[in-house]
């Protein structure tokens, strides 16, 4: 800690860390030319780094280089269940390889404080339209997760420093925006910002409050919780002005999903973002979080708002403490995280974004950033005249319409523009067509109560969007099952079916099984949909209903107007609302129950929680990187839906069949995302994602679409897991080889674990998403990057050759692939090598971050003794 900067805090009790004072002592008048997150980053520096290290770590912020890791040590870790248990199932693993040689197993315990909130495990089993869908949800969801909650439970009473909300509380982002966030933080009297890494790539919704949130898998959130710094360069820092305001009747929604296409085309991967200008200080809290959340999309690992009276105004409104309000006010002010002091910042590239631009849009039909107006639908063949048929679904039924996920419930004028929508079709006789499976969950009891307090839920729940969770669901891909009849008509017909929802993704494949595409819309767009009730309909032109009149009902008939919605949010989104709803929630409860021991009593039979690997076996052994065969040649674009999907289970899959042979009925197969705490479920959903191109398998001169793979050097086609299952037998090491952006999506560490367990050493791609990379290290796998101009095309890869790696591992050194081919051709191919930092390349050479940290905390245990 560098005491020299620590001053007192004007008033206040407190003390903080001067940044100003300490990066101008190495060059005046540089503090006002740094962006909003290089000030936020040196602070962290100022008061945790080594001080020996501290000005060349700060020159890094002022000279806007790039040859120097810093640390960052984030103040919180936050979990969903899902990537938060097997995080901790890990945990408890090294636990017992701890005990093993001879440890104190209840030495390991995360020292930076962990919240883990249940949001991911529910499936929309009952609709909207079902009474009491809440709690039959609910009651399925602790049956299916018996054996994982069990574990949980455990690990609240095991671990020190992990706090657990339990299911059917709400979604971990939008608890983080409107509760766990301080937006400053006090700790042994010194106030610092609030800092912190998610297990999931949504995690920088709280960026919109001036927090610096991102998303991490989960391999790299377990090394942040157990007190190990976050190793970066000096991130790229783009400002993006917002100018203009958004024209009457168009929704945060719409925005930010014509700001993903915008940002994405201008190439904002791995960037860290700053929103400002008279655009952005308009926007509410609520549509700055939809922007925020949504960097993922876009490629962004950061997008952050100023501190601002907007910021002021939503603590206060979410029931935060005034003495907390004051605070942040206070802080921002004094240390030059105040909007008013950040006109100066210099970026090393600037966007610019018209507001009023942005027309109704859609998303779809397979990816995020493919915007559409509604006006274009027809234009571009999704939407266009049907016949309807009596008994019979449309051709592009929308079989799913979902107001879920974080990205837009944290909106209160995204929910009350949906539920005055409702209203208003209600009044004209409008109804929701009988094969649309409609939901409502919020991600945050909250919105339960302002809806209530407007008189909406029952017109909610007329049109079929009664709340069936207060969880991710059909946006994590737990849409639940169909009615039997409508799946086996979708069967029969070959219809082309569909989703529409106000979730952040729609890759394909993710929804559900049966929806062959869905469309990202805004919550009063959703309800539109079910009304419609196939995408095949111009939503803008077409006809919804005749009125008691036999007059026609269009959208424009029904839609809210802007000042209606604002009235509306104002008298009825209330602080008491989210204190009634937070308080007890985060209620401090004595323990009284009985003590659990330092290691996990692991359940034989389990198919949910089995001891992990990672310290036996192949997984112990060396990486030779010598005589890989390709499991598979990739295209662009492979999402980490593609490499282990989250979805519900098929009886038909590997996964199915080995969960059936473990004796589970197939309607508790549960989706792949909640058995990844159990390796041997887990490692049967690689590449398991039926719209997989491996480009290594042809029919007919063309790539087979399906999880399927070619062993070598037979040539036989199978299944990918028999392939993988081949290929274990014979210790054969693996590689794969795959294109630009591998990996994007989802941060779960379960696409790194499973190629590694399955033998994967290398992979070689043109690109690689920033979390997936960080996690193939983090489980021992090379990212090997190809140099721009070559490709597997370039290179005429098939899959027959083998591969070896030679040279020295060092920061992103550049290695050699070398390609064998089966003619005795040896192609030599220059690559660089994506271990970025010291830091990963110890990680890797201890075979991944658990075996890193076992190794390190023997050695300490050694030493102390």
């Amino acid at each position: 800690m560098n005491t020299e900067f620590r001053k007192p805090l004007p008033g206040t009790a407190l003390d903080y860390f001067d940044v100003r004072a300490a990066v101008e002592a190495i060059q005046p008048g540089a503090y006002d030319s740094l962006p909003y997150t290089s000030r936020v980053l040196a602070e962290n520096l100022v008061r945790r780094c080594d001080p020996a290290t501290l000005t060349d770590s700060l020159k890094q912020f002022i000279e806007r280089k790039r040859d120097l890791d810093f640390p960052w040590f984030p103040a919180r870790v936050v979990c969903h269940d899902i990537l938060g248990q097997t995080a901790l199932v890990d945990l408890a693993g090294l636990r017992d390889a701890i005990a093993l040689q001879g440890g104190d197993p209840a030495q390991v315990n995360p020292v930076v404080p962990t919240q883990l909130i249940v949001d991911h495990s529910l499936a929309v089993e009952r609709g909207g339209f079902y009474p009491e869908a809440f709690e039959k949800n609910r009651a399925i969801e602790d049956r299916r997760n018996e054996d994982r909650f069990h574990f949980i439970n455990w690990t609240k009473k095991a671990f020190k420093n992990v706090d657990v909300i339990p299911p059917g509380n709400g979604i971990m982002h939008q608890i983080n925006l409107e509760k766990m966030s301080p937006v400053i933080q006090v700790r042994d009297g010194v106030a610092f910002p609030d800092t912190c890494v998610g297990t999931d790539s949504h995690t920088p919704h709280v960026d919109a409050l001036g927090v610096i949130a991102i998303g991490v898998g989960g391999l790299e959130a377990e090394s942040v919780m157990l007190g190990r710094a976050s190793w970066m360069r000096l991130p790229e820092s783009v400002g993006v002005e917002l100018t203009g305001k958004l024209q009457p009747g168009i929704t945060a929604t719409d925005m930010v999903l014509a700001l993903t296409e915008f940002l994405r085309k201008q190439k904002v991967v791995g960037a860290w973002l700053e929103f400002f200008g008279e655009g952005a200080s308009a926007l509410t809290l609520g549509d700055r979080a939809t922007i925020s959340n949504m960097a993922p999309e876009y490629g962004a690992t950061a997008a952050m708002f100023y501190i601002d009276q907007q910021t002021i105004d939503y603590l206060k409104l979410t029931g935060r403490e005034d003495e907390q309000v004051q605070l942040v006010e206070t802080y921002a002010k004094t240390t030059g995280l105040w909007a008013d002091s950040l006109k100066g910042a210099r970026y090393e590239r600037g966007l610019s974004f018209d507001l009023s631009s942005v027309v109704r849009n859609m998303a779809g039909p397979s990816n995020p950033h493919a915007r559409v107006a509604t006006t274009d639908l027809a234009a571009q063949g999704i939407s266009g005249q049907w016949t309807e048929v009596p008994g019979q679904m449309p051709d592009g039924a929308v079989i799913i319409a979902a107001i879920t996920s974080c990205t837009n419930t944290s909106n209160p004028r995204n929910v009350i523009a949906a539920g005055l929508l409702a209203r208003n079709a209600n009044k004209l006789g409008l109804t929701r067509k009988p094969w649309v499976k409609s939901s409502l969950a919020p991600g945050s009891k909250t919105v339960a109560l302002y809806l209530d307090e407007a008189g909406l839920t029952d017109e909610l729940e007329q049109l079929g969007f009664g709340i069936v969770a207060f969880a991710c669901t059909t946006c994590n891909g737990m849409s639940g099952a169909l009615d039997p009849a409508i799946q086996q008509e979708i069967i029969d017909r070959d219809l082309y079916a569909t989703a529409v929802l106000s979730g952040n993704r729609n890759f394909d494949g993710r929804i559900h099984p049966y929806a062959k595409n869905a469309f990202l819309a805004s919550p009063p767009l959703v309800v539109a949909y079910a009304i419609a009730g196939t995408i095949r309909f111009d939503i803008e032109k077409d006809v919804l209903g005749l009125d008691a009149d036999g007059k026609e009902i269009r959208l424009k008939d029904i839609w809210p107007s802007d000042e209606e919605i604002d009235a509306v949010v104002k008298a009825s989104v209330k602080p008491e609302q989210f204190r009634q709803v937070y308080i007890p929630m985060f209620a401090i409860h004595e323990d009284t129950g009985p003590k659990v021991t330092p290691l996990y009593d692991w359940r034989e039979m389990s198919t949910y929680i089995r001891r992990p690997p990672y310290w036996e076996g192949a997984l112990a052994g060396a990486r030779p990187l010598k005589g890989m065969r390709p499991l598979a040649v990739l295209p662009d674009n492979i999402t980490t839906d593609h490499l282990s999907p989250s979805n519900a289970i098929m009886l038909d899959s590997a996964a199915g069949e080995y969960l059936a042979k473990m004796g589970l009925p197939e309607e508790d197969f549960n989706s792949y995302a909640t058995h990844r705490g159990d390796h041997l479920t887990a490692q049967r959903a690689t590449f398991a994602n039926p719209k997989l191109f491996n480009e290594m398998v042809k029919e007919n001169g063309k790539v087979k679409q399906g999880s399927l793979a070619r062993v070598e050097p037979e040539g036989q086609v199978m299944r990918m897991w028999e392939a993988i299952e081949t290929y274990m037998e014979r210790k054969q090491p693996l590689i794969i080889i795959a294109g630009a952006d591998y990996g994007q999506g989802s941060s779960r560490d379960w696409a790194a674990k499973g190629v590694r367990l399955a033998g994967v050493e290398a992979i070689a791609a043109e690109g690689f998403e920033r979390i997936h990379r960080t996690n193939l290290v983090g489980m021992g796998v090379l990212p090997l990057e190809f140099l721009p101009g070559t490709d597997r095309h370039t290179l005429a890869i098939d899959g027959s050759e083998t591969y070896d790696v030679i040279g020295d591992r060092t920061p992103r050194a550049q290695l050699t692939l070398v390609i064998n081919r089966l003619n005795g051709e040896r192609v030599e191919v220059p690559v660089t090598c994506r271990l970025d930092t010291a830091e990963e390349v110890s990680i890797y050479e201890a075979g991944g971050v658990l075996q890193r940290f076992a190794q390190d905390f023997l050695e300490e245990s050694a030493v102390a003794v």
